[in-house]
């Protein structure tokens, strides 16, 4: 998958939609609890740099938050603080700038940058690569964050959404349960079925392991490759969704895989 591509076109789409309310006060993200769209911008600038840092300057170990605190524009006064978010008042221009800014940064180093290379990650898998891939998912979701605060979230890439479905399974859940308190596996059992192409995917939580393959499903969920995604990083409910088999078995999937 061409990862810069796609991190391109989610970015310039975030920065639209911030831009259409800079200099107005910042709309709350109803689909990121607490925050404005300020935080969101604000948030989403910070990760860039964190893993620009990490990539061009062959990092070991995670980024000081200090650091990005002193790469911020000299004229500070007024703009979000994280610790005190909800950040109310106007979206400052200047920080939809200082978004867009290092956003170009980091696609320049993901396109320059052999995906092979290794870095230091929060996962098990410590490339440059898994950088990129994660990180156009998280520009797509916090773009679709962005647009769902004007009122006009639209779908995923269809392809994207895909990947991000097993990327979740293969990364992100089992980050999930490490970081946060989880419910005890007991072999419960979903399937996604992705009704716009091609795509299936069965997960097992047992053993207090998560485990893609082909296992009989207590409970089966099908949707768009767009709609399977935004659930699976909670965005849209599972009402949106086709349902069969044991629902109370879905009802606890985000206690067995809690949000982050």
């Amino acid at each position: 998958m061409d990862y810069v591509t796609h991190f391109h076109r989610e970015v310039q789409s975030f920065e639209a939609a911030a831009r259409r309310v800079a200099g107005e006060e910042a709309p709350d993200v109803p689909s990121c609890a607490g925050w404005t769209m300020s935080d969101l911008v604000l948030h989403l600038a910070g990760v860039h740099r964190v893993v620009t840092a990490v990539i061009e300057e062959r990092r070991s170990g995670p980024v000081n938050p200090a650091e990005l605190v002193a790469q911020l524009p000299s004229d500070t006064a007024g703009w979000p603080n994280p610790e005190t978010a909800p950040s109310r008042g106007p979206l400052p221009p200047g920080l939809v700038d200082w978004f867009a800014e290092g956003a170009a940064v980091l696609e320049g180093v993901f396109a320059t940058t052999d995906p092979a290379l290794e870095v230091w990650t929060w996962s098990a898998e410590r490339t440059a690569g898994f950088w990129s891939r994660m990180q156009v998912i998280e520009a797509a979701v916090h773009r679709w964050d962005a647009e769902n605060a004007l009122g006009e979230p639209q779908d995923m890439d269809a392809d994207l959404a895909a990947d991000a479905i097993r990327q979740t399974f293969e990364v992100m859940v089992p980050a999930r349960r490490a970081f946060k308190p989880a419910r005890p596996t007991a072999g419960e059992t979903y399937r996604f079925v992705r009704t716009d192409g091609d795509g299936e995917w069965a997960v097992r939580f047992a053993d207090e392991q998560v485990r893609l393959g082909d296992f009989p499903a207590d409970v089966t969920v099908s949707g768009t490759a767009s709609e399977l995604m935004l659930f699976l990083w909670e965005r849209i409910p599972a009402d949106r969704l086709t349902v069969s088999g044991d629902t109370q078995v879905l009802d606890r999937y985000f206690e067995l895989a809690p949000p982050i």
